[in-house]
Formats: C-alpha cells, sequence, structure tokens
C-alpha cells in the first residue's frame, strides 16, 4: 500500500451520543472514500454497530482492532479501533453525559497518539460535547486547544473552510471583550504567515491573503478605532515585507464576499464570529418547507500542529441523534481536506 497515494486517516468517532456514528457510517458507506485514502475510526465498536442500524446501513460490517495493522481498509468494512469505553446500556442517545464525555476526549487523544506516532497520516475529528468533556474532568475549550496540548504546539489557528472560501482566526475561544485586546501586531502577522503556509499545502502556489480590520469600515483612518493603524497595518507591512501578498486592512462587511468572487484566497478574521458566521451562513442551508437541513457544510482545520487536523464544521447535534437524518456533508468535505493536507505533508517527508 503507499501511503502517498492512499494516506491513512484516524477518524474520531465524536460524542457516542451525538450524531457522530451516524454520520461516519454514511460517509464511509461510499466507496470511492477508500479508492481515496484508508480511514480508520477511532471509538467503541458496539456504537457503531448501533449506528448502523439507525441509518440503514446493515449491509455494512464492522471490524474492531487493536492496532492500524490490523485494519482491512476494505470497502463494505468499515475498521474500528475499538476503546470499549461505552456501555450502550447505560448511556442514552442524545444526552450530555459523563461517560460520553470520557469516551469522546479519549478518542481524540488517541487519534493524536497514533499521528504523533506516525501510524496514521491525518486525523479528522467528529464534534465532541465541551460540557460533556468538562464534566469529565478535561477542562478544554475545544479540540483546537486538546490538539495543542498533546503536541506541545504554542503557535496555531483555526481556519475554516467551505468552497473557496478559507478563513483564519487571530483569535477564537475568548470573549470579545478580550478578543480585542488581542489584536496585536505580532500575533496578525503569525497568523497571516500560518495563512499563506496553509494554502500553500493546499497546492495553491502564490496565495493572496486578505486580511480584515477590526473596526466598522476598518476604524475610518482612527475615526472608529485605532487598532488598525496601531497593530493591523504593521503586521501586514511586514507581511508584505517577507514576500507575501497580503492586502488590506478591508472592512470586514465586504472582505467575505470579495474571497468568495476569488480576490482573496484566505481571509485573516480578527476574531471568532468575524470568520464563523459568514461561513456558515454559505455552508449552512436549512430547507423551512422540508423543516430539515439541506446542506451541513464546511470543515475546521487546526493550522500550526506538526500533525494534520480537519474536523467537522457543526455541534453534536443532540436533537438530530439517533434518528438517522443527520447530513455526513461536512465530514465528506474534512476527510477530502485530510486527505489534501495528508499528501502534502507526505510529499514533503519524501522530499
Amino acid at each position: 500500500m503507499n501511503r502517498f497515494e492512499k494516506p491513512i486517516l484516524g477518524i474520531t468517532m465524536g460524542d457516542p451520543a451525538s450524531i457522530g456514528p451516524e454520520i461516519t457510517v454514511k460517509a464511509l458507506s461510499r466507496p470511492e472514500i477508500y479508492d481515496q485514502c484508508c480511514p480508520l475510526v477511532v471509538g467503541d465498536a458496539c456504537m457503531m454497530e448501533r449506528a448502523l442500524r439507525i441509518t440503514g446501513h446493515e449491509e455494512l460490517k464492522i471490524h474492531p482492532v487493536h492496532a492500524v495493522s490490523e485494519a482491512l481498509f476494505t470497502p463494505g468494512t468499515i475498521d474500528v479501533y475499538d476503546m470499549q469505553l461505552v456501555d450502550p446500556e447505560k448511556m442514552p442517545i442524545g444526552e450530555v453525559s459523563i461517560m460520553a464525555g470520557e469516551a469522546a476526549f479519549q478518542y481524540v487523544k488517541k487519534v493524536i497518539e497514533l499521528a504523533n506516532a506516525d501510524e496514521i497520516d491525518g486525523t479528522v475529528t467528529n464534534a465532541f460535547n465541551k460540557e460533556a468533556i468538562n464534566k469529565a474532568g478535561h477542562h478544554y475549550s475545544g479540540h483546537t486547544e486538546v490538539y495543542a496540548h498533546y503536541t506541545n504546539t504554542k503557535k496555531y489557528t483555526m481556519m475554516l473552510a467551505h468552497r473557496n472560501l478559507r478563513v483564519v482566526h487571530v483569535s477564537t475561544h475568548v470573549s470579545l471583550r478580550e478578543a480585542c485586546d488581542r489584536v496585536k501586531k505580532d500575533r496578525v502577522l503569525e497568523v497571516i504567515q500560518i495563512a499563506n503556509q496553509a494554502c500553500m499545502d493546499l497546492g495553491i502556489e502564490h496565495p493572496k491573503v486578505g486580511v480584515a480590520g477590526l473596526n466598522p469600515h476598518s476604524g475610518e483612518n482612527g475615526l472608529f478605532g485605532h487598532e488598525e493603524i496601531d497593530e493591523i497595518i504593521p503586521a501586514i507591512e511586514a507581511a508584505r515585507e517577507m514576500g507575501i501578498n497580503a492586502d488590506g486592512p478591508v472592512p470586514p462587511d465586504t472582505i467575505f464576499s470579495k474571497a468568495r468572487g476569488g480576490w482573496y484566497d484566505i481571509v485573516v478574521a480578527m476574531y471568532h464570529d468575524q470568520g464563523h458566521i459568514p461561513l456558515k451562513v454559505v455552508g449552512f442551508v436549512y430547507n423551512d418547507e422540508e423543516k430539515k437541513w439541506d446542506a451541513v457544510e464546511g470543515v475546521n482545520i487546526t493550522l500550526g500542529l506538526p500533525i494534520v487536523r480537519v474536523s467537522v464544521d457543526h455541534g453534536t447535534a443532540f436533537d438530530q441523534a439517533g434518528k438517522g437524518v443527520a447530513n455526513e456533508l461536512s465530514l465528506l468535505n474534512s476527510i477530502d481536506y485530510a486527505i489534501r493536507l495528508s499528501k502534502s505533508r507526505l510529499a514533503k517527508k519524501q522530499a
């Protein structure tokens, strides 16, 4: 097996009480996935067996393994690195529980361990519930912080992507008041550099990086704030001196439309919601007539790590869990991005 052509991807099952097992089954029911990669689910085989029944995919087989070398990577068979952490009789679907939180956290920890040991080439994460993992005693605000801790990474950022719209963030899981305080030249420059490298890793040879302002109209020359003048513009100028094609600060209310129109390959957003809202407006499509989501697309990528990490860009959706109706598009998009990034990493290792 040539790992450059078909990288091994570890896919966490996510919270066992969530839609994670169901959308994983739906995604891996597609034979074409196995033409592009070797997927290994990290979770509990018993919950994946339950998901087969819920989704109506009982033609598939669950193959429990306890080592990557035991996986078959064959269409029609879902290999599961069986952690055996959940008792399905004691854990109701669609609810926050310590059992589910502990299991979800351990799946993530294991997939990071496998990637750190080079047993797998990339990781994909389904959603966990932050309340559940914190109740289980693991005090992290999200996957990004878990990955940073277990890979000993200090400089990292989140990238969201939906088709040609890519967004990275100067700050993420902090209050809006603190987010404004974090807009500093060194951090903005750091994120511009990470964004530029991410585009090159995706095969974009000469990326165009758009940098959003923090304030309305990018501060209007100091009328609505001085962060652009004092911090953002100096960071952009420093990036240009490094040879990065960075533009801005662009008013936040227009930069995302420009990016969708091809002006920029990636956007540097100043805080969590500035980047998340526009991406989810285009990626999450609700059908009011049929009262269901037609599309839940988009991916979340942690940049700056020594390993590949891509995640679905939605939550645990407890309200949909156990019904077999959850949409797997975001997971399929995540697998696609993980394949591309893993191949890029493998190519660098071989060079």
